[in-house]
């Protein structure tokens, strides 16, 4: 067992939000036979989880590499503080030099034992909700905010996008109706669409060009951090995976631990002036919307998505955990393309990139456990 220990002084623990009024919604609701509250994630209490993450090469075609991301995110709603691994491979840490975007890789040898790698990072997470009546006294300096205003390969912020900023946020003049105005727009005009591989490409300007808005969370959070960019906003998108189930008893917005499979999932943040770093998640929205009723919802004045539109707007759950914002990622001694994000296990066996958005076929089971401290 190799440990990489890093710990953090900062603990925060705060009440219990006060619990939400109940709701009870029709169709899934009640077929689903567990009660609903109102969509409302405060901040509170800390949770701890240990994730661990096991991949298995069982037919290698020659010399192999895994490489697995580590929560890279230090924060005021997440905490990492321990890694551990253990494999029959040459395993080192190490990180993306751009964004930070820490993690494991592990080489195997052409001839030897079926590769295996199993990493358990432990992480602390809790709820977000910005107080918009506050004003934050964070302040980020000039050249750092900048940075989350830059094109990446997936985000351009010219062109189709630069047009589409402009005419979503026409007659906004603060940062945060900007920002209100584009993650309105992204709710009313784009949708999930479940037919879309893992959580999508990510590809804007495509999208946007084409006219099909239909994707899953890399691909509509990315628009939003796109649209707020090219509009001036800081913002950028955060890579992670849904922990356990949610509080609130919304099927689409819950992870279950005994198996993550698929359980990745993309959110954002953008930079409000007065406000510091805030969190987004117009693509929950649209999940909710097509996916938690046997209905396509196509209205947030619906009871099932109206609150949950609302909180997304500032806030998020924190049975999820981040574990990067890294786009444009090269992976050390990778034999395939560079990552547009870094949010799955990625390998390769022979030379060849083994499918991450095939876990069955990739072989690889990730798990979460949360730990009552």
């Amino acid at each position: 067992m190799t440990p990489d220990r890093r710990l953090f002084l900062q603990r925060a623990a705060t009440t219990v939000a006060a619990a939400s009024p109940m709701f009870h919604a029709a169709g899934a609701f009640a077929q689903a036979g567990a009660a609903q509250r109102e969509f409302n994630p405060q901040p509170g209490a800390w949770r701890t989880f240990d994730v661990t993450t096991r991949v298995d090469i069982d037919v290698p075609r020659g010399a192999s590499q895994v490489w697995l991301p580590l929560p890279s995110v230090e924060s005021d709603w997440q905490t990492s503080l321990t890694n551990e691994f253990r494999t029959n491979g040459t395993a080192r840490l190490t990180e993306d030099r751009h964004y930070g975007a820490r993690m494991l890789h592990v080489q195997f040898p052409a001839s030897g034992p079926a590769p295996f790698v199993e990493l358990t990072s432990r992480v602390q997470t809790r709820n977000r909700a910005a107080d918009f009546a506050q004003t934050s006294a964070a302040t980020e300096d000039a050249t750092s905010l900048r940075f989350w205003t830059q094109p990446t390969a997936l985000l351009p912020t010219d062109g189709i996008v630069r047009e589409t900023a402009l005419k979503a946020t026409r007659g906004a003049r603060t940062d945060e109706q900007k920002a209100r105005q584009i993650y309105d727009w992204v709710v009313a005009n784009t949708y999930r669409e479940p037919k879309v591989r893992g959580c999508g490409e990510g590809d804007i300007k495509t999208m946007l060009e084409t006219g099909n808005l239909g994707g899953k969370c890399a691909d509509l959070n990315a628009i939003f951090v796109g649209l707020c960019r090219a509009a001036g906003l800081p913002a950028r998108d955060v890579y992670g995976i849904r922990l356990a189930p949610s509080a609130f008893g919304y099927k689409e917005l819950s992870g279950n631990s005994a198996s993550l499979k698929g359980a990745q999932h993309c959110r954002a943040e953008v930079h409000l002036s007065g406000r510091g770093w805030v969190a987004m998640d117009p693509a929950d929205v649209a999940k909710v919307m097509r996916l938690e009723t046997p209905e396509w919802i196509k209205t947030t004045q619906h009871p099932v998505v109206t609150p949950v539109n609302r909180a997304l707007f500032g806030g998020w759950e924190g049975n999820w955990m981040a574990w990067n914002m890294a786009h444009d990622v090269k992976l050390p001694q990778a034999q395939g393309p560079e990552l547009g994000f870094f949010m799955y296990p990625v390998g390769e066996t022979g030379g060849q990139r083994l499918d991450s958005y095939a876990p069955d076929d990739f072989k690889y089971q990730i798990t979460a456990r949360e730990l009552k401290v």
